[in-house]
């Protein structure tokens, strides 16, 4: 049981690995569609690529939304429509016409004219009833037939031009009126009919559309059948016309399939196969290529999280609306990668991610296709993201790359822009909108993470912070010494491409630990009283060796991120302090060796071994007396193949053609420093 803990203790870190694997596999594989997918793919009008189809199964053939479509508006003209008619109405409103007819017109005498008014009048008004007054405008088409339902009966049909709209009663009494010569009476026989005419017929909804909604149920989705076996498409044949229509179907039947017990597993297999082998990709990526990312659980949880976010996000719009697939701010996920660790990690994980989404969208190849671009103009064109201009300048570029690309991949499929749908550009200006918040979204992954990016290294490299302020103050030697290796390791990474920043802001806190007994550092002793007179030799070792572990822990009481204390950590590495390793060997008294070593650890990347040699070499080039290039060059080249000699560059990821680089570099800042005029070949 003891040697079982041990073993977990031991390889706890891997074992924490395969368990996130599995789980991101496992949440990623979830998210996924479970049907069927055609695995081939078609245009239309151009031609078959694979080898001869055949179906694979009896299926049938499915209607377009275009025929649908035509189907469903045909019966919608031609469903029966149906009015109730309110014949009672009509009684009581031919006693009001003759009560009103006898309140406008008391005045005329003669009842024989009286009578015929009378009788013209009924004439127009029973032209008005014919089939019946409508209490609102219909979109009907004249010729459509109307069902006439008379108390919930019906009683024959009319076509709709027979019905009379009420706002039509203006236009047909003057016209009846002047057909029948009663142009005299004109303005008494319009009061009349806007007194007594009111609708007597009403659109039943109810009834319409639940006739029309059984005739819609009955049309039929498919036209047609294929056998299992029949040869659907040859190689070379244009994809267009029926074939179309076969192999939408034939596609459309895979994805729609209802999955049984036996392929649901079989399908669900596969998909844990192909997401654990890219995922596996990626980690053997790390471990080889990005062995300190690898090797550390935070990273690469955050790595892992990222993807499963962008997976997540994905299919949540998929599945809402596929058409805003492009909404999807996928190039905030190399950005954020690349703020962190590295362009060449950012990149390799957004393809990994690219090819994940093949899965979940449609047009998968031109999906792949545009992200890949977008993901590598992000990595090449985003540099110093804590500059705000370079954040918006390359978005800019970024959105105008998906405009253009889609625009091409639209002319491919269609070979013109005659259908071009320009709302879709809009969803890449909001796609380039989106990927704006990646600024917000790295300072809560900095909270979140405990990680550190360049906009938070700016942050931490100004001087008039707290602590920084506090070593000019207590130790304003060791202040200025750090400032010039700042000055000197910047260089050098710009000429190596290592990040600068990080390198910068660790030079600048690289001896914060001094700040405890600042006198016992010579760069500090301004009064010419050197303490170390009055101590032992391996009692001066351990106050110089100890200001690494003071400025650890008093790099994490003041929250400094773990990349900056990895440079406190490592700056001298495993180096002896010689000084006083060389009094202690004169004084021939028995002593330990490792009582004048720092307990390192070694530098592990390029940053951390530029700090290590500019510290060395400008630290020591105090003491040159009467400097020239050939002294300089010859100091250089001792400090630092003395630091090669005793292995200090061992675990660090830079090579020999680097470090010559870095040596160059210094050689020619420190001729600057001294006022020295470089010596060029005759």
């Amino acid at each position: 049981m003891k040697d079982l803990i041990n073993l977990f203790h031991k390889n706890h870190s891997l074992i924490y690995k395969v368990f996130l694997f599995i789980l991101t596999t496992f949440l990623i594989v979830y998210l996924f569609p479970k049907s069927g997918t055609f695995r081939y793919s078609f245009e239309k009008g151009k031609p078959w690529q694979s080898e001869n189809l055949y179906a694979p199964f009896d299926f049938a053939i499915k209607k377009s939304a275009e025929e649908i479509t035509s189907e469903s508006e045909q019966i919608s003209t031609q469903s029966p429509v149906f009015f109730d008619v309110d014949t009672v109405a009509f009684t009581l409103i031919k006693n009001d016409y003759t009560l009103a007819f006898d309140r406008l017109f008391y005045e005329l005498s003669d009842d024989q004219i009286k009578a015929e008014l009378y009788k013209k009048g009924s004439t127009i008004l029973e032209q008005i009833y014919q089939s019946g007054v409508l209490e609102a405008s219909y979109d009907y088409k004249l010729n459509q037939q109307i069902s006439i339902l008379i108390n919930n009966t019906q009683s024959g049909f009319k076509p709709f031009l027979s019905f009379f709209p009420q706002t039509n009663l203006r236009t047909f009494v003057e016209s009846s009126v002047n057909s029948l010569g009663l142009e005299a009476h004109r303005q008494r026989f319009l009061a009349l009919f806007f007194d007594v005419v009111k609708p007597n017929a009403s659109l039943n909804k109810m009834l319409t559309q639940a006739s029309l909604d059984e005739r819609l149920s009955q049309i039929k989705l498919v036209r047609g059948r294929v056998d299992k076996q029949t040869l659907i498409i040859s190689k070379g044949e244009v994809v267009q016309g029926d074939k179309y229509d076969v192999l939408k179907s034939l596609e459309s039947e895979y994805e729609s399939q209802v999955l049984t017990d036996s392929n649901y597993y079989w399908i669900l297999s596969a998909y844990t196969v192909l997401v654990s082998l890219a995922l596996l990709m990626l980690l053997l990526f790390m471990k080889k290529y990005r062995f300190e990312v690898f090797s550390n659980n935070t990273k690469v949880t955050f790595i892992f999280f990222n993807i499963v976010i962008m997976v997540l996000l994905t299919t949540l719009v998929v599945n809402y609306n596929s058409s805003y697939i492009y909404v999807v701010p996928l190039c905030i996920l190399p950005l954020i990668l690349k703020a962190f660790f590295d362009a060449r990690l950012g990149l390799f994980t957004h393809v990994i991610t690219v090819l994940l989404l093949g899965f979940v969208v449609a047009n998968n190849y031109e999906y792949m296709f545009l992200q890949t671009i977008a993901g590598i103009v992000t990595i090449l064109t985003v540099s110093e993201l804590y500059k705000r201009a370079n954040l918006f300048i390359s978005v800019g570029q970024i959105t105008l790359i998906y405009i253009v690309s889609y625009f091409a991949f639209y002319v491919i499929h269609e070979g013109s822009i005659d259908n071009l749908q320009w709302e879709t550009f809009l969803l890449f200006i909001l796609c380039g909108l989106a990927t704006l918040f990646v600024q917000p979204l790295i300072y809560v992954y900095e909270k979140l993470f405990g990680l550190v990016s360049d906009v938070s290294l700016l942050e931490l490299s100004d001087t008039n912070s707290k602590l920084l302020k506090e070593l000019s103050e207590k130790a304003p030697g060791t202040f200025h010494h750090s400032l010039n290796v700042a000055n000197l390791a910047e260089a050098a990474a710009n000429e190596i491409g290592a990040n600068a920043m990080l390198v910068r802001v660790g030079a600048l806190y690289h001896d914060i630990g001094k700040m405890l007994n600042p006198t016992y550092f010579t760069e500090n002793q301004s009064t010419g009283i050197n303490p170390h007179d009055e101590l032992s030799p391996k009692e001066s070792a351990k106050i110089i060796i100890n200001h690494v572990i003071d400025g650890i822990e008093l790099a994490k009481k003041n929250n400094l991120p773990d990349r900056v204390i990895d440079f406190i950590r490592t700056h001298h590495g495993s180096s002896m302090v010689y000084y006083f390793y060389n009094k202690q060997v004169e004084s021939n008294l028995a002593f330990e060796t490792s009582d004048f070593s720092y307990g390192g650890p070694k530098p592990f990347n390029k940053e951390t071994a530029i700090l290590m040699m500019c510290d060395s070499v400008e630290a020591a080039s105090k003491s040159l007396k009467d400097p020239n290039s050939t002294k300089i060059n010859n100091f250089v080249d001792a400090i630092v193949s003395k630091q090669m000699d005793t292995e200090q560059f061992l675990n660090a990821t830079i090579t020999l053609k680097e470090i010559q680089s870095i040596k160059k570099v210094l050689k020619h800042k420190l001729a600057n420093m001294y006022h020295l005029r470089i010596e060029y070949p005759e």
